[in-house]
């Protein structure tokens, strides 16, 4: 009768056992340097330019819609405060991980998934070489590494796409602007802007190999595991980001 549990429930005891082997990596050798690097550079710099991109017009549409809603009240000069706060608490963090989810959740899906129907994977452990540590670690400890840096570059963009709406559009003063905005952050603030990525990126690696490494049925395997990397990872962050504001909020 609850033969349709099966499936899901051991998909997930294989997320949790893929996920505990990749982070015990962390601490084993050999930790293949080279790989990490080269993965920071992909997801990383990589991702620079979108992120940069979505980043700026985010801050600047939003300093449009906020002027538009707070000069009802006479408090335009709030503009600053509003769009530092809503950055880096949730805007930032959320779309620059899903940026990442969608650029590269799904090339390591399509990556590793190429690999495990071509056999490479087989003769990887033939060879006595663990793929987790090869493979799964080094992205996870790069995704780790390079999405919270991602994030401060996204959330200052915003704030500068911001000001200069506010600048030339409010007419605000460059002190009346980045002084409230400036202000309006605490300590608080700055954690929950950098913790959430950083859980962000444990669900990008992990989800993204993991259905790489479960890949079967060829070429349209492929796509299908890729599709489904960057729809289970866009979920989770979602979730992970009302899970983690509850904490907060509660703090």
């Amino acid at each position: 009768m609850l033969d349709w549990l099966k499936s899901p429930v051991l998909a997930v005891q294989d997320f949790f056992l893929l996920a505990g082997r990749a982070i015990g990596n962390v601490a084993r050798r050999p930790h293949y340097g080279s790989d990490i690097y080269l993965q920071m550079d992909i997801i990383g710099v990589g991702s620079l330019p979108i992120v940069i991109m979505t980043g700026f017009f985010s801050g600047a549409v939003m300093a449009m819609q906020l002027a538009k809603a707070l000069s009802q009240y006479g408090a335009v000069g709030q503009v600053g405060q509003v769009v530092s706060i809503t950055l880096v608490r949730e805007l930032g963090p959320v779309l620059t991980a899903l940026l990442v989810a969608g650029r590269n959740a799904s090339g390591m899906a399509s990556e590793l998934g190429s690999m495990k129907v071509t056999e490479q994977i087989d003769a990887m452990r033939a060879l006595g070489t663990d793929p987790i540590q090869k493979l799964v670690t080094p992205r996870l400890i790069a995704t780790c590494t390079v999405l919270p840096l991602l994030t401060i570059i996204a959330d200052f963009v915003g704030i500068f796409g911001g000001f200069l709406i506010a600048f030339f559009l409010l007419n605000l003063t460059p002190s009346e602007y980045w002084s409230r905005a400036w202000q309006a952050l605490e300590w608080l603030d700055v954690a929950q802007g950098l913790v959430k990525p950083f859980a962000f990126a444990f669900a990008i690696a992990l989800v993204g190999c993991f259905y790489g490494l479960r890949t079967t049925g060829g070429t349209q395997g492929v796509g299908r595991a890729t599709t489904q990397a960057v729809v289970v990872s866009s979920v989770v962050i979602f979730f992970l980001t009302f899970f983690l504001t509850r904490i907060f909020v509660n703090l």
